[in-house]
Formats: structure tokens, sequence, C-alpha cells
């Protein structure tokens, strides 16, 4: 409840900020001028914005199990099942959270995720991939560094990064479209083409950047990740876990909504680098390395 009330105090918080530097540099009254309603573009902004980063966060678990055939294990039914069960229920008592669902999905790739609107509702699922190619302790590492993502409340906290983030675009490219409709293009019957096309040159443009700030934030939160797997499973057994990624081919096989709460990315190049959730593999363990 207490991060709800923080996702919907971030809301209004940005709203008011944006008004308020609107207002500071005249620009509602000249938006005004060209027939632009500033303060309920702001509002539509904050609500589509944050609205679908919310909706997106109150499925996640459903969205997750649909998405990657994700087993719940409700009765363990066998010895594996029953250690990841165990392991997971100390873990989770350990982070002071409440027990998640555990899950298995079919995958050859080594991955795990956590996701869940609420750090006591949880669900931390892991690969058959993983399973198959690491020892158990590096398995406890990666579930230790799922459980850490849990109890660090990532999942809300990249949502109110992301809710930010939306809002922003969704605004500025109106206002951008709107300038070069109105003021450059001198349109002044309605919303022009100029306006259409502006308006999504600009959602792309600003998209990309946004999505770097997101991803920024995504890497620092997967650093703390490791350090809460290294501190429930022990530092050897996360860097383990991360040697362990490095010697298998892992082209990531989450959705796009589960990449920032898995435990490994695909390998970045180029651009590719700046939009990547998590750190550098190497890098992550020379962070562990550097703890110690």
């Amino acid at each position: 409840m207490k991060r709800i009330f923080l996702l919907v105090t971030t809301n209004i918080a940005v709203m008011v900020v944006l008004s308020l530097v609107i207002q500071v540099f005249g620009l509602d009254r000249a938006l005004a001028q060209q027939g632009m309603n500033v303060t309920g573009l702001l509002v539509i902004s904050a609500v589509f914005g944050f609205g679908g980063a919310f909706i997106s966060l109150l499925i996640s678990k459903w969205m997750a199990k649909r998405a990657m055939g994700v087993k719940v294990i409700t009765n363990p039914a066998n010895e594996t099942e029953r250690w990841l069960v165990n392991v997971v229920t100390q873990q989770a008592q350990t982070a002071g959270i409440g027990m998640p669902e555990v899950g298995i999905f079919d995958s050859p790739d080594p991955n795990a995720f956590a996701t869940g609107a609420n750090k006591n509702s949880a669900l931390v699922a892991v690969s058959t991939g993983l399973l198959r190619n690491m020892r158990r302790e590096e398995v406890e590492a990666v579930l230790g560094h799922e459980i850490s993502h849990v109890a660090n409340g990532d999942m809300v906290t990249l949502t109110l990064i992301q809710g930010v983030m939306n809002t922003f675009v969704f605004f500025l490219a109106r206002i951008i479209g709107g300038i070069v409709d109105k003021v450059i293009l001198k349109n002044e019957r309605g919303n022009g083409i100029g306006y259409f096309v502006t308006v999504i040159a600009a959602q792309i443009v600003l998209g990309f950047l946004a999505g770097m700030v997101v991803a920024w934030f995504s890497r620092q939160r997967e650093y703390r990740a490791d350090a809460g797997g290294a501190h429930l499973a022990g530092t050897n057994s996360m860097i383990g876990a991360l040697e362990a990624l490095k010697r298998v081919h892992t082209p990531t096989a989450l959705p796009e909504q589960m990449k920032a709460f898995g435990i490994n990315d695909a390998a970045p190049t180029g651009l590719q680098r700046l939009l990547m959730s998590h750190p550098p593999l190497d890098e992550r363990i020379a962070a562990l390395n550097s703890a110690r």
C-alpha cells in the first residue's frame, strides 16, 4: 500500500513540476494563443503515462505466467521442486518478505525472473535450462538475486520511472507537434498533418531517449540484486552463477516486460548497450569482487 501511495504521489509531483516550469517560462500563455490547452494535455499525459505503467505492474504476474508458460509449484512433485520451494522459503524469510509463488518455465536458456505488484505476493520463476546448466549453489544465488529484486521493490521502482518517462514523452511530443503545426507551418484550422507526423517522430526520438534513462536505472538495480544474492547465498556462489552464464550462450528468452527482472540479458553491441537492462557480466562480477 505504501508503494502504491508513492506511485500516486509521484504522478502528482510530476504534473506539478511540469506545470510550474511551463508557467515560469510563459509557455502556457504562448501555447494557449495557439489554441493548445496545456493543463488539459498535462493531465491526459499523466493519466496515460502512469496509467499504462501501473496497469502493466498490476497484471505482471498473470502476464508472465501466460507469456512464459510458467508452471507454479503448488505441491512439489519431485525432489528438485521441493528443494526450490525450500530455498525460496528460507531466502524470503531472511529478506523479510512474504512467500512468493515459485515456478518453472521450459526454456533451454539459463534464466530466471521475479515479478509482481506487491513484495509480499510476488512470483519467482526459473528456467529448465538454468536447472540443467548450473550447480545448486549457483541456482541458489540466482534465486537470491530474484528475491532481492522483490525485497528491494524493484518492480514498483521501475514502474515509477517508466511512468515518469511515459508522461514526459507523451506531453513533449504533442507540445512539439503543436509548435511545428501552428507556429512553423502556420496551420490555423485544427491539427494538421504536420502535427500528427511531428508527434509520431517526436515520440520515437523521445521514447528512445527515455528508454536509455529507464535502462540506466535498471542496470543500477541489477548491481543491488547481485549484492543481495551474494548476501543470501554467498559471494562465491553469486559470482559462480554469473560465470556460468558467461560459459553458456544465452540469448534473452524473456518478454520485454520481464527483461529488467531476469538474471541475464543478451550481450550488448553499439547503441544496444545504452538500452540494455543488465550491465555486462564482467562488470557485475568485478563489482562483486570489489565488494569482498
